[in-house]
């Protein structure tokens, strides 16, 4: 089958020929109709997580997918062939960028009715990643401030939605030309980042979302309310990835040193700073999928290329020109 793929760490993706994935006995067998593009799919190609995740070479990238059942183990109940499904694989099995991928059923849900496979496509891991620290980090209850940054990006249009939806005041950051898409999606607070610093505005934060690092992270640390919590999407890792990837203590104790400075910082303040890393969840995209087709969530997405220009979409993500949501992949 054809697929993209990167032969090497920091090397180029390219199209290739690949076997066809082997279909084990919890696993559903899946005709890709769409795919989407992540940040992930540029930090797992550089090699970012390579000491923690073991990918084997030639890999396939991709982590989100919609398409359609043709085969089933012999140990799947929850799936029948011809469903319609949706689904961010688990890490190490990821290589939504192909015609054809083998997924565990627990990872997998039924796509929700009222989206087509492009918007489909388009909300499995920026949404497992919001219902995630929103609901399991965070906890967050009516009334309580949220501020996400880079809102009118795939995860920030998400989370925005959500946060509003459990009832949250949310601020966010945006450009000038994305402030009308994120009021849309329940904004209250739209903060220019060009021309307003967001410390000089904005104050008891309960839960701030970064996705943009360094200089941003600290400086969102000092917006929080006492006790409140920052969760970084980009870094500095700590010991926790390492316990959620089952890594040995080794690593732990390396990961705790790379984000010492970030974690101390948060101390002196009184707030707490974790770093996010999504994981793979069925039952969970099962209740997403009551959201979407309830209106309570709506995927964004910036912009579709066919299954054949998977190399320039990546390259468009990659550049930063995305206006807003997510970049999609379809198959005719």
């Amino acid at each position: 089958m054809k697929a993209f793929v990167i032969d090497n760490y920091k090397g180029p993706i390219h199209a290739a020929q690949v076997p066809t994935p082997v279909v084990g006995p919890r696993d559903i067998y899946v005709k890709v109709v769409a795919a989407s593009v992540n940040p992930l799919d540029q930090l797992v190609r550089s090699g970012e997580f390579k000491q923690l995740l073991k990918y084997q070479m030639p890999l396939i990238l991709g982590h989100d997918v919609s398409g359609v059942v043709t085969d089933i183990g012999n140990e799947v109940t929850d799936f029948a062939i011809g469903d319609e499904i949706y689904a961010r694989p688990r890490d190490l099995r990821i290589g939504t960028f192909a015609e054809y991928i083998a997924i565990d059923q627990d990872d997998a849900a039924h796509k929700p009715a009222t989206l087509t496979f492009a918007e489909a496509a388009a909300v499995p891991l920026v949404a497992l990643a919001a219902w995630q620290m929103l609901v399991e980090k965070a906890h967050i209850r009516p009334g309580q401030k949220v501020l996400v940054h880079a809102g009118a990006g795939g995860l920030g249009s998400t989370v925005i939605q959500l946060a509003k939806h459990l009832g949250a005041y949310v601020a966010t950051t945006a450009g000038s030309g994305s402030t009308d898409l994120v009021t849309s999606l329940g904004a209250d607070m739209v903060i220019d980042y060009r021309t307003t610093d967001f410390a000089d505005v904005l104050s008891d934060v309960d839960l701030a979302i970064d996705a943009v690092g360094g200089g941003n992270l600290m400086k969102t640390l000092s917006v929080l309310a006492p006790g409140g919590l920052a969760l970084g999407v980009t870094g500095p890792p700590d010991a926790g990835f390492a316990t959620q990837l089952g890594a040995p203590a080794p690593f732990k104790l390396v990961l705790n040193l790379l984000s010492r400075k970030v974690r101390a910082a948060a101390r002196k303040r009184g707030v707490q700073y974790s770093f996010f890393f999504m994981r793979s969840d069925g039952a969970q995209l099962r209740s997403l999928a009551e959201l979407y087709d309830a209106g309570h969530l709506r995927p964004v997405i910036d912009s579709t290329f066919p299954f054949d220009q998977t190399v320039e979409a990546l390259a468009y993500v990659h550049s930063g020109k995305t206006k807003g949501g997510k970049v999609v992949i379809t198959h005719n």
